[in-house]
């Protein structure tokens, strides 16, 4: 994806020093395009709790680089235990987070000292590489979608997302941007309503951010338009992304999406969810009661943060002394779904659905 016409990924080693990994400071768009370095992977850990990065893939293609440079400074198993403890603390809910950190430390622990900051690269490198081919595939099977829906419609299709799962919240194309970003490039005319999603207003910073730079039409909606669109046949579907996702189907999301989704099932309106197999959390079953929501800093809620035309500042919302409550996600179940779409193509959010594109789970969901 591009950024003033310069092709971006999320994530990259810099230049000319392989020893630094370099990030997009997405808390600072849509008002800054700054390059974030880690060196060490007490960064690569802050980075992500801070949500320098943020968006489940990403997180973990991060975690994934931050093994990397923990293997630069010290490659021992000590000290990769330390970092894989430390990484996988910094954000409970997206299990991409533990798959990436697993997969990496799999690989080192079952090699050589001497060839550990090889190995550990190579696995970061592929972990990037397969989120871009796993991301540009999503959007293959979730573009016949809209294609159905423009050959029905004749006619603009509206879409409704929640939060950011755009390309930087992966490394490139995103997932339920994908579909979308390969739908303008066939020419099927799109438009977007792009919800703000606060408290950290993801949609109004970040998916209006990409849609802009790619010449997507969109438009910025508060949080509790989309009922109202629905309700007036405004939108034709909706597809969002999830941070987990179980084995019969439940999808956690960004804090709201439940509510999109229990609209669009009174509305009729399709509700898809965009994800890669790397948030599946095959172990859990029932999400609403299994999948550990985060709880984050009530600041984000009593404050917002903006730009004055000068700087980026944070203004006060609410009294001084109200508390607040911020939970950062919630569960749609599976019921509301009207299929998931995958690397491998879509599925009903189900069991039967998910063990139909991921045979070779079949045994430990029996």
């Amino acid at each position: 994806m591009k950024i003033e016409g310069n092709h971006y990924h999320t994530i990259w080693l810099k230049a000319d020093d392989p020893n630094v990994v370099q990030v997009i400071d997405q808390r600072l768009l849509p008002h800054k395009m700054e390059v974030h370095n880690m060196t060490t992977p007490e960064e690569a850990a802050s980075a992500i709790k801070d949500m320098v990065v943020r968006g489940a893939p990403l997180i973990g293609v991060t975690a994934a680089y931050g093994l990397y440079l923990a293997c630069l400074h010290d490659a021992s198993d000590e000290s990769l235990h330390t970092a894989a403890r430390l990484l996988k603390a910094t954000r409970p809910t997206a299990v991409n987070l533990a798959w990436a950190v697993d997969t990496v430390m799999q690989e080192l622990l079952g090699s050589t000292l001497n060839n550990r900051v090889e190995r550990a690269l190579n696995m970061a490198h592929k972990i990037k590489a397969d989120d871009i081919e796993i991301c540009r595939n999503i959007g293959a099977h979730g573009l016949q979608i809209i294609r159905d829906l423009y050959k029905k419609n004749q006619r603009t299709i509206n879409i409704l997302t929640h939060c950011n799962a755009g390309w930087l919240a992966t490394v490139d194309w995103g997932t339920a941007t994908s579909p979308i970003y390969q739908a303008v490039e066939e020419g099927i005319p799109i438009h977007v309503w792009v919800d703000e999603t606060r408290p950290r207003n993801q949609g109004a910073s970040l998916t209006a951010y990409e849609l802009l730079q790619q010449g997507v039409p969109h438009t910025l909606i508060v949080d509790n338009a989309g009922g109202h669109l629905m309700q007036h046949g405004m939108v034709d579907m909706v597809i969002v992304g999830t941070d987990r996702t179980t084995a019969q189907g439940d999808v956690a999301n960004k804090i709201g999406t439940y509510l999109k989704a229990l609209a669009a099932k009174d509305n009729e309106v399709p509700f898809y969810v965009a994800l890669p197999s790397s948030t599946i959390d095959w172990d859990l079953k029932d999400g609403v009661k299994e999948i550990p929501i985060e709880q984050r800093s009530g600041e984000e809620v009593t404050s917002i943060w903006g730009w004055t035309g000068e700087k980026i500042q944070k203004v006060q919302l609410s009294p001084e002394g109200t508390p607040a409550a911020n939970y950062g996600f919630d569960v749609t179940p599976a019921r509301l779904v009207t299929g998931l779409i995958t690397e491998r193509g879509i599925c009903s959010a189900s069991t039967e659905g998910l063990i139909g594109l991921f045979p070779e789970k079949a045994a430990s969901n029996g």
